[in-house]
């Protein structure tokens, strides 16, 4: 057995794509390998900004000898397809055997596949590999016709067994491959020959190259957590950043740096978003007072001045941006200062939101009056949420999103206290565009919940009425998100809302139908990371107050607890049955059984025990339904499984005697009737 080793050496990779080319490169290669038999025990890739190596251990030396058998036409079929058989195996007629089947003669041929020598294979699924790369972009360089993300200039491509390396011949558009590598750009930029992995990354240390992102990744996190501690503040966590940078370099050298006071009042989002976004900076923080007072920066190369002169290159850019920020900030606050969030309002009437749906500010006006109307749900008074709803999208028009525009909704809770609005307003600014998706926080004060889903539903509305809908993995206007941002903030909130109540004040209820339906969909996806299946679902849409999104959620919660128990789950197989037998009967006898089976009738002591579970549980499912309480309704209906299976077990239900029968077909309809009112089981599947 051989270890591979392969190295594809390039310039820049960008930050952003590395991770999926890693994914992507591993994956490629292994399956092709797999694909031409030849397995190995494991492999691990690496992604540096120039280079992406994977490394692959246990490798078969020779892929093995395969026969195989295949089955051709029967004896005296017409010619062509004996042809073509014969073709296709790679055979001729004298080596295939005959065989006697049911049917009469038929040709069979034996294939063997002899194996092939490891190199042959590494160099085919490599070269395919690198030819069919899929990157986001890839561009062209000099006169050849290879395309990669940026000018790819060498290979590695060895196999090494018992401390012997040997290259793997492989020539791509006149990239030989060797077993050559460079270290870091600046700081060894001298070529070296590698000799097996683990010479491979020894080498590379030494040359200033970390080659493992996570390891890059700790190191940066670990030595700016030092810098900030040292002088008694703390890094701002941010794993996206984190793992950017550590795209971003090979040998990463941690440097702290001030910010002026001049900044210090700007607002906290402002310095982190403009110090991330521009320069890729952390943010640094004083625990004392919250205040962002310093920022780390992470090089790419160590300096004989420890960095001074990156340093303060970064802060003169940085102070540059923090400026023009600062300008903003405060040209925004003298124009609301002056003239009030009026004057940021006035210019969204100039702003179109979509061509069939208006401008910014009808959009604003359509969010006002849907606030007001949800207001009752979501009590608060409906005068603060129109007020709400009505500032929420100014700072739209601020000179500070329009240059970040990260912080709309940030920058408008802002704005609102400078105009001295109240505390609930502000938040509304800030919160109404959340949640954002699946994970992310939903807002739970009143007037912020109800501009969120006044939002939200405008939103769905108004591309519902234009007929601009999601369309298989295309939604351009973020509509799923929307949809579960609505249902996330109904459930979280447990606001009673008739949702198609409200679709129907919309744009004139046009597509409501539809509209609900979607909404249906996607509460489905989210309920399924729950363990609620869909099925379960389905069963509760039948039910009276489906429109109803709390309502819906805690009876389907509910159902699909009480079907986790043995007696919810045996009672559906008990109710299928009852169901099964009444659907045969009355097909054939052309009525209802529904009219009230008469105990006096009942013969067994398990028939008369089931009317009396019934009358039990019809009282307990009754109250309980009408109280909403649909546990204790579940817990109910789910207590009958016992009368239920001793029924079946005892009695004949077509019985000779025609109106014991009827009665007992009666018995099963009232099974039906009473269960019929906690959900519709007819939908439970299993």
């Amino acid at each position: 057995m051989s270890d591979l080793l392969i190295e594809l050496f390039s310039e820049e990779i960008p930050a952003g794509m590395q991770k999926r080319a890693s994914t992507d490169f591993q994956k490629m290669i292994t399956e092709g390998l797999k694909k031409a038999d030849l397995s190995f025990e494991n492999s691990e890739v690496y992604a540096t900004p120039r280079r992406l190596v994977l490394s692959v251990k246990g490798l078969l030396d020779h892929s093995p000898t395969v026969t195989e058998e295949r089955k051709g036409p029967r004896v005296g079929a017409p010619e062509k397809a004996l042809e073509g058989f014969l073709r296709g195996a790679g055979v001729s007629q004298e080596d295939l055997e005959i065989r006697d089947e049911k049917k009469g003669q038929v040709y069979y041929a034996k294939i063997t596949k002899s194996g092939r020598c490891a190199e042959d294979i590494v160099a085919e699924v490599l070269e395919s590999t690198v030819r069919g790369f899929p990157w986001p972009k890839s561009m062209r360089w000099g006169s050849g016709a290879l395309k990669w993300v940026r000018p790819l200039h060498s290979i590695i491509c060895t196999l090494t067994k018992d401390a012997l390396t040997k290259v793997v011949p492989l020539d791509i558009d006149g990239i030989v491959a060797g077993n050559t590598s460079q270290g870091h750009r600046f700081m060894a930029p001298a070529p070296f020959e590698v000799n097996g992995f683990l010479d491979y990354q020894e080498k590379l240390a030494k040359a200033y190259v970390v080659l493992d992102p996570q390891k890059r990744m700790e190191k940066i996190w670990q030595d700016a957590c030092q810098k900030a501690q040292s002088e008694g503040l703390e890094v701002v966590e941010d794993q996206g950043l984190l793992a950017e940078v550590a795209g971003l370099v090979e040998w990463p050298v941690v440097l702290m740096g001030d910010i002026a006071e001049d900044f210090y009042e700007l607002p906290t989002e402002v310095l982190q978003t403009s110090m991330k976004e521009h320069q890729k900076f952390f943010s640094v923080k004083n625990p004392k007072t919250d205040r962002i007072e310093k920022f780390i920066t992470v090089a790419n190369r160590e300096t004989k001045d420890q960095g001074a002169t990156i340093l303060s290159g970064n802060q003169k850019v940085l102070f540059a941006r923090l400026s023009d920020a600062k300008f903003f900030w405060e040209n925004d606050n003298r124009t609301i200062a002056r003239e009030g969030m009026a004057a940021l309002c006035e210019p969204l009437k100039q702003v179109t939101f979509h061509n069939k749906l208006g401008s910014q500010a009808e959009r604003i006006e359509r969010i006002a009056n849907l606030s007001e109307k949800l207001s009752e749900a979501t009590g608060v008074d409906a005068q603060e949420a129109i007020l709400a709803a009505k500032v929420v999208k100014a700072d739209l028009s601020s000179e500070m999103v329009y240059e970040f525009p990260e912080l709309q909704g940030i920058m408008g809770r802002y704005y609102a206290q400078a105009a001295g609005l109240s505390s609930a307003v502000a938040d509304a600014c800030r919160d109404h565009y959340s949640p954002l998706g699946p994970t992310d926080t939903v807002p739970q004060e009143p007037v912020s919940v109800t501009i969120a889903l006044a939002d939200k539903l405008d939103l769905l509305t108004g591309f519902w009425a234009v007929d601009e809908k999601p369309t298989g993995s295309k939604d351009p206007f973020a509509l799923r998100r929307a949809a579960l941002g609505v249902i996330r903030l109904i459930i979280t909130n447990d606001l009673r809302l008739n949702l198609k109540d409200v679709f129907a004040t919309s744009f004139e209820g046009k597509n409501s139908n539809d509209l609900m339906g979607f909404i249906h969909d996607r509460l489905k996806v989210f309920l399924k990371d729950e363990g609620i299946r869909h099925d379960v679902i389905d069963a509760c849409l039948m039910m009276e107050g489906a429109d109803d999104i709390a309502l819906l959620v805690k009876r389907a919660r509910a159902l699909s607890d009480v079907l986790k128990t043995d007696d919810g789950s045996n009672l559906i197989q008990g109710f299928k049955r009852a169901n099964n037998i009444l659907s045969q009967a009355e097909a054939k006898d052309g009525v209802e059984y529904s009219y009230g089976p008469d105990v006096k009738f009942a013969e067994e002591t398990s028939e008369k025990a089931l009317f009396e579970a019934l009358d039990s549980a019809e009282a307990e499912i009754s109250s309980a339904m009408s109280n909403e309480e649909f546990e204790r309704a579940m817990s109910a209906m789910a207590s009958l499984r016992s009368p239920v299976d001793a029924f079946f077990e005892a009695v004949q239900i077509n019985a000779d005697n025609e109106i014991i029968r009827r009665n007992r077909l009666n018995l099963l309809g009232r099974i039906r009737e009473i269960c019929a009112q906690v959900a519709d089981l007819t939908r439970v599947e299993g």
